[in-house]
């Protein structure tokens, strides 16, 4: 049937395109034919024929034509053709020659194609007037427009898909879920191809679609997540505004259900049973219990709290944020003997309540669980938990300090042992007994070496010492009045010889190691020996201090400068206790302003006042500085000797390593020169001969004579060398026969040039040239190492003078 209806549509719409196509011809015909004119033109008016310019709006043709012959589309033609075939039309532009072909002789257009209008809504062609026999062109080139008429061949189509949205549930009827919207290729311009009306071909039971713009809204108010979170709804899209004959196209929308909180949490079970052991400690976990809520998401957070006031006490809920489940936890100590079974009720809430579904019922739910408490063999437990006591220091061996006691919590009762825990009594100062519990003193009791005891019992049970318990016990130690008063220090004092009567000598103070509890009360008195003593006396100022004055005037230190007074100290119990102690007191001398210049026994005094903690010190300082001093002695004569041994080797080097044959007055730096100029003197070995011959008594086996039997270099030209070379070859010999040394190669390699030498030496000294005239006066300028230098010179210069006058 419906093939048969869209069938039926096309042959209607093809007879009504002919019909206009047919209907357009004709119009354009007889406006082109040469014989009709319009109305209003100036060539009718003017009652003569004039010829039309040829211009043409459009042409046009039906989109999808399925004819076997070519789809007339239209004809152009020119007034000046008489129908004799003169004339050749042609086409050009789009189409031309393949979709749109022309007749060159009547100007006929046919499309050859199928067109389709949603491709290319029209073409824009060019025709020509030329004639056949010359070409020339007798009409100017007319543009034209050929436009693909529509026909209804495009289906709605949705271009968006697929659609998903949403919506709330129990939402309202009318709640807007979402928009659809389909397009047509068809022209909206033309006819109702394109005009498009929506509707619900699946699920309007719960979705309506507004027929004009596509938007989905509800249908009910009972849209439950929990029974159905979804739907899938199919819109359809018609043409034609839904007319009979229209195409339509179709998509499925897919709608979720949204949660909200519409339902309570509900416990499945009315009532859960845990058990734990009665020694857990606080803080264990009993278990978890967890209420259903069939909302999602943050709908079904939780919240558990505990509401009977036994629970509040005894457990703790919270809530575990990732499970949502209630944590039983115990919040204080279970016994098994007090309560075997503990009832607790448990309420769950949603944490997050709509107002708008309060009216719907109560967002709460209870359950009840029960706890059994499971006994456990404890240990013994201590009874009252007191843990100080008090006994007096003077309390004899044996003494009873206290009693602890600790029985078994467990049903049975066992018998409990006691023991004290030697690690924290090593010195085993008390004792206990192992089945009372008694706490006696085991050794002498001293407050002043230990005020304070702390010791460790423990309780265990007869049968099994596995099951321990232990309780700090502290015993203090009460003072008794045990040791006496003392003084303070070994008080010294100074009195000036011409001290008045009295005068302030010393204010003194005691010590006691006892501490009675009203606090301690000193008397001041001198003793009995000091009773006919007429030289000091004491007053007692009572706030446990006492004073010393003078009491007679003036004191002659020459015939006693020490004074010593025996001082009866007594506190007040009970029982009273006494000492004696002696104040030292000097006589000194003063100045005119009672200050101290000396005492007879000033370095005692300083002595006693040192303790032997500082007579040690200074005894070690005094020795450190003793090898201090030694090892710095030590050492600077180390460091002589060195440099001693050192200055010996480098003249010694400085003698083998002599080899210069002249050099000037720098020789001195390595070689004392003194000893070679003492051996120039001549007048010793010639007496008082000017020639420059050795005498014959020369010695030759007294190096000392040899040093002074040297002959003067300006008293002979013919000097003998022979001097010298005895001199160094003796030194030599006595270099190589000394032990000592090491035999250096220098002198071994020691050469000596003499008289015999090929070539004259170079030196100025030996030089005896006549001729000179230079002027060596200003060599005795350079000062004291050029002296003996300058005056050789000047002798020379003397000479040569005398010998030329």
């Amino acid at each position: 049937m419906a093939n048969s209806l869209q069938g039926f549509s096309w042959t209607m719409l093809l007879l009504l395109c002919a019909i206009q196509e047919m209907g357009a011809w004709a119009m354009q015909t007889s406006v082109e034919s040469p014989g009709l004119r319009q109305a209003g033109d100036p060539a009718l008016l003017a009652g003569g024929r004039v010829k039309r310019g040829w211009v043409w709006n459009q042409f046009f043709v039906v989109e999808e034509y399925t004819g076997t012959e070519p789809l007339y589309v239209g004809k152009i033609h020119s007034d000046s053709d008489e129908g004799d075939g003169s004339i050749k039309y042609t086409i050009s532009g789009e189409g031309a020659g393949t979709i749109f072909l022309i007749d060159e002789i009547t100007g006929d257009i046919h499309a050859t194609e199928r067109l389709d209008r949603e491709q290319k809504t029209f073409y824009t062609l060019r025709a020509q007037a030329r004639d056949r026999q010359t070409d020339q062109l007798l009409e100017p080139e007319s543009e034209f427009i050929i436009k693909v008429q529509d026909i209804n061949d495009s289906e709605p189509r949705f271009l968006e898909g697929p659609y998903i949205g949403s919506v709330a549930e129990l939402s309202p009827i009318g709640t807007s879920v979402m928009q659809v919207m389909a397009s047509d290729a068809d022209d909206p311009t033309y006819g109702s191809s394109a005009r498009v009306v929506y509707s619900v071909l699946e699920g309007e039971q719960h979705f309506t679609v507004d027929s004009k713009t596509g938007v989905i809204r509800t249908a009910v108010a009972d849209l439950d997540r929990e029974t159905q979170d979804r739907y899938e709804v199919v819109i359809r899209a018609t043409d034609m505004a839904g007319q009979l004959g229209g195409l339509s196209g179709s998509t499925t929308v897919t709608i979720v259900v949204t949660d909200v909180n519409d339902n309570p949490p509900r416990f499945p079970q009315k009532m859960y049973q845990f058990s734990i052991v009665e020694t857990a400690p606080v803080g264990t976990a009993i278990g978890r219990v967890k209420a259903e809520d069939s909302d999602v998401g943050e709908n079904t957070d939780m919240t558990y709290q505990v509401k009977d006031e036994e629970g509040v006490e005894m457990f703790k809920v919270t809530t575990d944020s990732n499970t949502q489940e209630a944590v039983i936890s115990i919040q204080k100590p279970l016994d098994y003997e007090s309560k075997k079974v503990h009832t607790v009720v448990v309420e769950a809430l949603n944490k997050f309540v709509d107002p708008r579904f309060v009216d719907l019922g109560t967002f709460r739910d209870q359950t009840i669980v029960r706890v059994s408490v499971l006994d456990v063999d404890e240990p013994p437990e201590f009874r009252p938990p007191s843990n100080l006591m008090e006994v007096q220091e003077d309390a004899h061996v044996g003494s009873v300090v206290g009693i602890v006691t600790a029985l078994d919590p467990d049903t049975a009762n066992h018998p409990v042992r006691y023991a004290i825990d030697r690690s924290t009594d090593t010195e085993r100062i008390f004792d206990i007994d192992a089945n009372t519990g008694a706490i006696v003193t085991g050794k002498v009791l001293d407050r002043e070496t230990a005020g304070w005891h702390n010791i460790t019992v423990l309780a265990m049970e007869a049968d099994n010492h596995s099951q321990v318990s232990r309780a700090s016990l502290r015993i203090r130690i009460l003072d008794v009045n045990d040791n006496p008063p003392e003084l303070a220090t070994p008080y010294e004092a100074a009195v000036c010889e011409d001290a008045k009567p009295g005068q302030l000598i010393q204010t003194i103070s005691v010590v006691d190691r006892d501490e009675p509890q009203s606090g301690h009360r000193f008397y001041f008195m001198l003793a009995p020996e000091a009773t006919n003593n007429h030289h000091f006396s004491l007053l007692d100022i009572k706030d446990n201090t006492a004073a010393v004055h003078t009491q007679r005037v003036g004191f002659n230190r020459q015939e006693q400068d020490v004074y010593l007074l025996p001082i009866l100290v007594v506190d007040s119990g009970p029982p009273a206790l006494s000492s004696t102690g002696t104040l030292t007191i000097r006589i000194c001398g003063c100045d005119s302003n009672g200050a101290i210049q000396s005492c007879n026994s000033t370095a005692y005094v300083v002595s006693a006042t040192l303790s032997p903690g500082a007579l040690i010190a200074l005894l070690v300082c005094i020795l450190i500085l003793v090898v201090l001093v030694l090892l710095i002695l030590t050492l600077k004569r180390h460091h002589k000797s060195h440099l001693t041994s050192e200055d010996d080797e480098d003249m010694r080097d400085n003698v083998i390593k002599y080899n210069d044959e002249g050099g000037g007055e720098q020789d001195t730096e390595a070689y004392d020169m003194s000893a070679l100029r003492s051996l120039y003197d001549f007048s010793e070995i010639k007496g008082g001969d000017g020639g420059g011959g050795l005498g014959e008594g020369v010695p030759s086996g007294n190096p000392a004579s040899e040093l002074h039997a040297l002959p003067q270099w300006v008293q002979s030209p013919d000097l003998d060398f022979s001097v010298f070379r005895d001199y160094i070859c003796k030194k030599v010999e006595q270099a190589d026969e000394d032990l000592s040394v090491p035999p250096y190669d220098s002198f071994q390699t020691y050469a000596f040039e003499g008289s015999d030498s090929p070539v004259p030496s170079l030196s100025s000294i030996n030089t005896w040239s006549s001729g000179s005239e230079q002027d060596f006066s200003y060599l005795g300028a350079w000062g004291p190492r050029f002296r003996q230098l300058a005056a050789l010179y000047a002798g020379r210069r003397g000479e040569e003078d005398s010998e030329e006058s």
